[in-house]
């Protein structure tokens, strides 16, 4: 049997396979086909192979990413912030219990005084830290290059967290109530942006984008990193962009102007 057909699980999702790491997989699996609907009522958690499924399907390779300029980005402004935390349900207030999947910061040239501020969120990289370090799977990236946590796989180690030099990850240390549907937070589990994915398969733009646009700021772009007419790859062939840590060589997805 070669590695292929050994990971495959049997139609029932329930088979077990010889070896500890085998055993896991399969116990993993069962939990996964058995733990739906157990956050709230009404919300459900989706695991890797329905998330795969439901991937939007587009003509030609497909690379999400995303383009900050902070040259446009106002300082004070957390209009993106804020729309993250009202579309996925989490809290406004920045305690240290309560996740921030996108945060702006600010940094400072200590030689001038010179500061700029812009937003930051998981760089949804190609070879992400938190995918190598997983020891489950539940930290994945999808082929359109999204990255998600499977509910269903997290058991809760936090590696990710630690892995992460964006620190873009958070963990939920406690039950959460009111949760959106489509964004289940289970307690024991790491998350972190989901670059709004329903929305984008669902062709709109993720929630912070939007709202960036909104309060005409246009700060952000969204689109086909892939796809040379798409607008963000057009904008990224005639400025000078940078991405955070790029020496880390995880090839981030989110690109930056101004910075």
């Amino acid at each position: 049997m070669n590695d292929k057909e050994r990971d495959e699980p049997s139609r029932d999702g329930a088979e077990i396979e010889e070896g500890p790491d085998s055993v896991r997989r399969g116990l993993l699996k069962m939990a996964g086909a058995v733990a739906a609907l157990t956050l709230a009522p009404g919300v459900t958690v989706f695991a890797r192979d329905l998330v795969l499924k439901g991937q939007h399907k587009a003509k030609g390779p497909v690379r999400y990413g995303l383009l900050i300029d902070a040259r446009a980005c106002k300082t004070g402004c957390d209009a993106c912030v804020r729309a993250c935390q009202d579309y996925n349900g989490l809290s406004h207030d920045p305690g240290p219990d309560n996740a921030q999947w996108i945060r702006k910061v600010t940094i400072t040239d200590e030689k001038t005084g010179f500061t700029r501020s812009f937003p930051m969120m998981c760089q949804h990289c190609a070879h992400g830290a938190c995918v190598d370090v997983c020891p489950t799977g539940a930290s994945f990236r999808r082929p359109d290059g999204i990255v998600l946590v499977d509910k269903h796989r997290c058991i809760g180690c936090r590696y990710c967290l630690m892995a992460c030099p964006y620190k873009a990850r958070s963990f939920v240390g406690r039950v959460v109530k009111d949760q959106r549907p489509w964004a289940p937070r289970g307690k024991g589990t790491a998350e972190g942006c989901t670059m709004c994915v329903e929305r984008v398969e669902a062709g709109q733009l993720p929630a912070c984008v939007a709202a960036c646009q909104k309060a005409g700021h246009k700060a952000m772009m969204f689109g086909n990193l892939h796809d040379p007419k798409s607008a963000i790859a057009v904008r990224l062939s005639e400025v000078a962009t940078t991405t955070i840590r790029a020496d880390l060589g995880m090839a981030p997805g989110v690109h930056y102007r101004g910075i």
